[in-house]
Formats: C-alpha cells, structure tokens, sequence
C-alpha cells in the first residue's frame, strides 16, 4: 500500500484527485492540503510514500518544495503548465500530469510509482500483508490476490501466470520482483519460469513437482534443484542428513 497525499489549492482538481486515488486500490490517501509547509513532519518521519503535487501555490511553489523535501518521497506533479516539465523531471519527479488529468493517465503514472516502490515494499508485503495487488492485462483493472490461494507462478516474457484455486491471472509483472514479493516461508523458484507454494506440494517425482488439485507438472530445474531439497529437508522423513 502507498500512502499518499494531495498537495493542490485547486477545488476542483482536489477532488477529481481524491476520486481517482479511492479507484486505486494500492494507493492510501492520508491527506489533503493546500499549504506543502503543514506536512513537513509526516514527510520526515517518513509517513509518505508519494505526493500528487500542484506546481502554483501560495506559500510555496511545487518546484521550490521538491528542493525543500529532498527526495524524501516520490512526486507526481499536476499542473496545467506543460513548460514546467523539464523542471519537473530535472528534480527527478517519476511523473508529470497535465491538467485536466484522465483517469487513464492518472492510472499510469500510479503504476509507475507502485513499480518504482517494489523493491522497498518487498518487506513489509512480506511480514504485514497476506496479499498483494496486481495489475492485469485487462485494461485499467487491478486485482487483490490472496498468497494463500495461489497454487504456482509461471513466468513469461513480460507478464506471469498466476494460477490459483478458482482462475488463470495474467499480471504485468516479471517474475523476479514478485519473487521477491512473496513470503520465503511460503513460496519457492524452482525453476527460471516458476514459482510454487510450498504448502501446495502433493508429490515430487524425479525433477517434476507434482501440485494439489492440479495436473501440471512442474519442472524442477537443476540450478534450483539444491535449494528445493535443503529447505524440505527437516520435513522429508527418511531423506539421509
């Protein structure tokens, strides 16, 4: 979950903003000012994750407080004011929307901050949530997964296959971040184009790993292969130490 802010003294803008945010369901809006200066203290305790931030305010421009905040969450400026985009990108915003911004554009430029954040919510997907969120290949359409469902990933070229209990999900991810997304406890790569849950195993025959409920057989690949074993080896009884 990335936990937001809106920073814009535009009403209107507010809450076309605010709508599109509560669409999103991996985006958290903790608030909404039109003064950057009042969450200062929720930006440096590192409470914030991404900011929507207008460029012309009163106390304060976008550009100038990008400056002030020093890289300390990600910005996504929204502006009515193309000639302010080199600006932006030179103080390494992730993206610039231009007003009036479409639900579309606001989607993509959130993705772009949801895949920039992986690796630093690696963790805390780890040890906090028994979910993730993934965004499909369906149009605009962004999935909640529950891990406890899945049965096995397949990855692909630039998308994985999710297979779970009751359906085939094919996200737009690759299948090392979620990797490095899902629980260790629960979830092994056996292979470079698969990824199984433990729990699901029902046989191993040979180098095939044979799943619960499913007629696929996984291939265990040779480089995976010592790892797989070493991690089953305090459950497998009768397998010499």
């Amino acid at each position: 979950m990335i936990s937001c802010l809106i920073i814009d003294d535009e009403p209107h803008a507010v809450e076309i903003l605010r709508a599109y945010v509560d669409q999103i369901p991996f985006l958290k809006l903790c608030g909404v000012t039109n003064n950057p200066i009042e969450v200062m203290n929720e930006i440096n305790e590192g409470k914030i994750d991404l900011i929507f931030l207008d460029i012309h305010m009163p106390q304060i421009s976008g550009i100038d407080f990008i400056k002030l905040i020093q890289g300390k969450c990600k910005i996504i400026l929204t502006t009515a004011y193309s000639e302010y985009a080199l600006a932006g990108f030179e103080n390494e915003v992730i993206d610039y929307l231009l007003k009036p911004i479409s639900f579309e554009r606001f989607l993509k430029a959130a993705q772009r901050a949801m895949n920039l954040s992986i690796p630093s919510y690696i963790e805390k997907w780890k040890t906090e949530d028994d979910y993730m969120f993934v965004k499909t290949e369906a149009k605009g359409k962004i999935l909640k997964v529950a891990f406890k469902d899945i049965h096995y990933i397949e990855g692909l070229k630039n998308y994985v296959s999710i297979f779970t209990d009751t359906e085939r999900i094919i996200a737009l991810l690759n299948i090392k971040d979620l990797e490095g997304i899902l629980p260790d406890s629960d979830f092994m790569r056996v292979h470079k184009s698969y990824i199984i849950s433990v729990e699901k195993i029902k046989a191993i025959d040979g180098n095939q790993i044979i799943l619960k409920n499913s007629v696929e057989k996984i291939p265990l690949g040779e480089t995976y292969r010592p790892k797989f074993f070493e991690t089953l080896r305090s459950k497998v009884v009768g397998l010499k130490k």
